[in-house]
């Protein structure tokens, strides 16, 4: 590919050479050049790129492509207002414009973006339309995750995901678009052609994020100046902030009857194997539906879902379906183990999200709450004090075991989760080795009872002394259930 073909879009100055060098790859990484390639000096919070270009040039790129001023002996010299901002039209150029084959759809907001997504996907699949999604799990095509480390990577990695998406039958995508991912520029390149804001709090803010919660907000805003459609929820503090600057039509969703989609009439539902919500969907078309999420703030998760998907071909029963079908890996994940009681797989490792977790369990009155938990080592130890603290005042009992002890030991980290129960009246017991402690909580499960096995989630690995040991929770249980 030439690389005027590369630059179709940008404003840029030819600093020195030709634009119509045959190009090899494009990179961003200094230490991945190979001869031929173009080199990008991207700009962040903690590296400058542009200190690596003529490392670059020694590795053999024909091109550099940079914002501030250089000396560097390569063939041709590419100038640009802001390199990342470049990157992402460089790389859709590079990969062939993908976005423009697939149904395109970004959601942002700070709490429901992994949720929505797999929400999304699931229904869209249930109306045969095979969904790729990029975020927090990584890059999620069919049953295949391959991860990122970013909830939004690099324009590359996501233009390259799109292509890939588009190679294995894809026909829509799916994105979170964290504030971060749209100021540094990752999301640009895509006109989406549904844009989703789910809702806004306190998150973000500090020194290497946002500045300001105006800040925060305004980067969430974007999205709005780059897609066909904007689905909003209306009950959000911050509705009319982002209606009046969005750029597109705005459609509504929430619980109000001025929506274009709203809810009613909704409950907690439990069965074997089953929590979630249940509600009545209003506006457009009238029916009920199931959703396999626990808690009522799921009911807005859904709706974003719903408003987005009955633009993109799904009928009621796909929507009905998808819904009460879906899963995200390692997030209140149901585990099917016995009809008698409830096994959960969820990401939650502080205080906080344990505190959310099991609160919302609580609601739907089990015969127990069980906790099965650990701490991550090298990491302050107030964390595991609050972690024990939390379980202890909402869980009946506590299991506490090994999570990534990285290079503590891990009956040090067990005796400060003590330090934590130690201040309530939770009862618990201390099993070290994770699998035993997973074997003890189903063989000792009673009729009704909920069990939470907290920490890992979608994480398939155990780190300790340094190393990486392969531990996937589902595998385990499947062992175990093997053995019995």
């Amino acid at each position: 590919m030439k690389l005027s073909e590369l630059l179709n879009g940008i404003e840029y100055t030819l600093e020195k050479g030709s634009a119509d060098n045959e190009i090899n790859d494009l990179v961003y990484d200094s230490r991945n050049v190979k001869p031929g390639d173009v080199f990008v000096c991207l700009k962040g919070f903690n590296v400058d790129a542009h200190k690596f270009a003529a490392s670059a040039v020694e590795n053999g790129a024909k091109a550099v492509v940079l914002s501030d001023p250089l000396e560097l002996d390569c063939e041709t010299v590419v100038k640009v207002d802001d390199t990342r901002a470049a990157l992402a039209v460089l790389s859709a150029n590079f990969f062939g414009n993908p976005a423009k084959e697939l149904i395109s759809i970004a959601i942002t907001g700070t709490k429901g973006k992994t949720t929505t997504a797999a929400m999304i996907k699931s229904i869209l699949g249930a109306a045969g339309i095979k969904t790729g999604t990029i975020g927090t799990l990584g890059v999620v095509i069919g049953d295949e995750i391959h991860k990122t480390n970013n909830t939004t990577p690099e324009s590359f990695e996501i233009q390259q995901a799109l292509r890939k998406m588009i190679d294995e039958g894809c026909k829509a995508f799916v994105i979170e678009a964290s504030s971060l991912g749209l100021k540094w520029h990752r999301t640009d390149a895509v006109f989406y052609d549904y844009g989703v804001f789910t809702n806004f709090s306190d998150d973000h803010i500090g020194e290497a994020e946002h500045a300001t919660m105006e800040e925060y907000l305004a980067c969430k805003k974007l999205l709005f100046k780059q897609c066909r459609l904007g689905l909003l929820n209306r009950d959000s503090q911050v509705f009319d902030s982002v209606a009046t600057d969005a750029d597109c039509p705005i459609e509504t969703f929430g619980f109000d009857e001025s929506c274009d989609v709203y809810a009613s009439n909704g409950e907690l539902t439990r069965r074997p194997g089953f929590l979630g919500v249940s509600f009545d969907v209003n506006g457009y078309d009238n029916y009920r539906v199931n959703v396999g999420a626990p808690g009522k703030f799921n009911i807005y998760n859904a709706l974003a879902a719903i408003a987005v998907c009955r633009h993109c071909g799904a009928d009621k029963a796909a929507i009905c379906k998808g819904l009460e079908d879906f899963k995200v890996k390692g997030r209140v994940e149901p585990v099917q183990v016995s009809d008698r009681f409830t096994l959960l797989i969820d990401y939650a490792h502080n205080a906080l999200s344990m505190e959310n977790v099991l609160s919302t369990l609580r609601k739907y009155e089990p015969n127990r709450l069980i906790t099965l938990f650990g701490a991550g080592g090298n990491r302050p130890k107030v964390r595991r004090f609050e972690m024990g603290e939390t379980s202890g005042r909402l869980s009946d009992l506590s299991v506490i075991t090994e999570d990534n002890s990285r290079f503590e030991d891990v009956n040090d980290i067990l005796d400060d989760i003590e330090t934590g129960l130690a201040k309530t009246d939770g009862k618990f017991v201390r099993i070290p080795n994770r699998k035993d402690a997973i074997r003890y909580c189903i063989r000792n499960a009673q009729d009704g009872d909920i069990i939470v096995l907290a920490g890992k989630g979608h994480e398939d690995y155990q780190e300790i002394k340094g190393v990486k040991y392969h531990m996937d929770e589902r595998e385990l249980i499947a062992e175990i259930l093997a053995e019995e």
